[in-house]
């Protein structure tokens, strides 16, 4: 590792040091070991399940909703750079269908008429990043513990109930019948005694929803089930959960509208669809909240027939595999993946054929998408249980799901969707000029 600059340049890398690497036998026989990547030209399609795209033309879905959230790491005091603070924004956009086709027929637009496809709830978050604990906190783990609980149990205009009552709803699967709740979760760490603890729903103080540890008799928060806590390093700082914690919030705004349709109007379900941007799935620390996730789907799905939501991924391995096999599938072709092909062709491995892909994070099956105009997409539609080899059957609703994807395609970004772009316009930190602005806004509050 070089040194950093200073009152000194900064230490280069060496221009020659290469040649030791290139012509060690070590190396040499390692990279002989490697195995070959698959070309898209080796792949037969005619041994994996496609399914035909077939347009939905009595269409139920009435309006949209899409969510997203994004953040930007500021360095509060340059000369002091491991001193910082991490700004999020997350948003969920709706609009109604009418809105949006009227725009296509219209040969100019009205600014109000754009005006009703930017209809979004705003929400803002800070977190410690590194060098900062609220003043009422012993480190950076609690400081973050007590903000992120004190940002869901934040009343919002227009919510009878908070996203922290959402939350306790959502892990004790209270939307079931009583007989089929769940009284306990586990808690694989207790943030204090680091012994593995329940949380009691009953035990649980119904307005801040903490409770001692049974053990230690230190404070549990609700909040503890996103096990956030254990990835952070008090020393080093908590950068490594940023994106966990944009993702488990995205889904978690999610879940607050899903109750409350389910609260005040069930039968909207049938006419709501709803757009994720990435994956359908939690990762990393807050995986464990899949479960919950799964049993959700199932729930909405037996009970009110229906859950429109699609998660649709912008980057990485399964979008840059879709680029390259583009050309093997037809106009209007779906290709649902199966363990087979993922750890063939998309993530080099030998497949395990006792459990799905990615059975510990997500709730939703991953499929390949190309539309009659051609346009290539990695989509993840929810299910209530992951198969190894999926089948269209199972998948519920999937022509409707795949028509209103195939219909809100726009030209802003080589495969876009139109909620996830204009969603990520509205809520996106850039580096410039928001991270220049935010921290000048950090230094005139948090340097006092």
């Amino acid at each position: 590792m070089s040194y950093s600059a200073g009152r000194r340049p900064m230490e280069g890398a060496s221009k020659t040091s290469h040649r030791h690497v290139i012509q060690d036998e070590t190396v040499k026989d390692y990279l002989n070991k490697v195995a070959p990547r698959v070309k898209p030209g080796d792949i037969d399609m005619s041994q994996h399940t496609l399914v035909d795209y077939h347009e939905c033309l009595e269409n139920p879905v009435k309006s949209f909703m899409a969510f997203d959230g994004g953040y930007q790491e500021i360095v509060v005091e340059p000369g002091h750079p491991s001193a910082a603070l991490c700004f999020f924004q997350f948003g969920a956009l709706y609009f109604r269908r009418d809105d949006l086709y009227t725009l296509k027929t219209t040969p100019f637009i009205d600014p109000d008429d754009m005006a009703r496809l930017r209809q979004m709830e705003r929400l803002k978050l800070v977190l410690p990043l590194r060098n900062y604990v609220l003043a009422a906190e012993t480190s950076i783990t609690h400081s973050i513990r007590r903000t992120l609980q004190l940002f869901f149990a934040a009343p919002r205009e227009g919510d009878a109930k908070t996203m922290l009552d959402t939350l306790h709803w959502f892990v004790f699967r209270q939307y079931m019948p009583v007989a089929q709740q769940h009284s306990t979760y586990t808690l694989s760490q207790c943030p204090h005694c680091q012994e593995r603890v329940d949380l009691v729903a009953s035990q649980l103080h119904p307005t801040t929803f903490a409770m001692p540890c049974p053990l230690c008799g230190e404070e549990l928060l609700l909040i503890d089930v996103l096990r956030l806590h254990e990835a952070i390093d008090d020393e080093l700082g908590a950068g490594q959960i940023m994106g966990y914690v944009t993702t488990a919030v995205e889904q978690l705004v999610l879940v607050h509208f899903i109750r409350i349709i389910l609260t005040n109007s069930p039968s909207l379900l049938k006419e709501i669809f709803f757009f994720k941007d990435g994956p359908l799935g939690f990762f990393g620390q807050t995986a464990n909240m899949h479960k919950p996730m799964l049993d959700l789907v199932s729930f909405v799905q037996t009970q009110h027939h229906s859950l429109f939501l699609v998660g649709l991924e912008k980057s990485g391995a399964f979008v840059e595999h879709a680029k390259e096999i583009s050309g093997l599938l037809k106009p209007g072709q779906v290709l649902l993946l199966d363990n087979d092909y993922i750890y063939k062709y998309v993530t080099p491995g030998k497949a395990n054929n006792t459990q799905p892909y990615a059975y510990t994070s997500y709730y939703g099956q991953k499929l390949i998408f190309k539309t009659p105009e051609e346009a290539v997409y990695v989509v993840t539609v929810p299910v209530p249980a992951l198969a190894i080899k999926p089948v269209a059957s199972s998948i519920k609703d999937l022509q409707i799901l795949l028509t209103n994807v195939a219909k809100l395609r726009c030209d802003m970004y080589d495969n876009a969707i139109m909620p996830i772009a204009l969603a990520n316009k509205l809520v996106s930190l850039s580096n410039r000029p928001s991270a220049g602005i935010l921290q000048k806004f950090a230094q005139a509050r948090a340097t006092k």
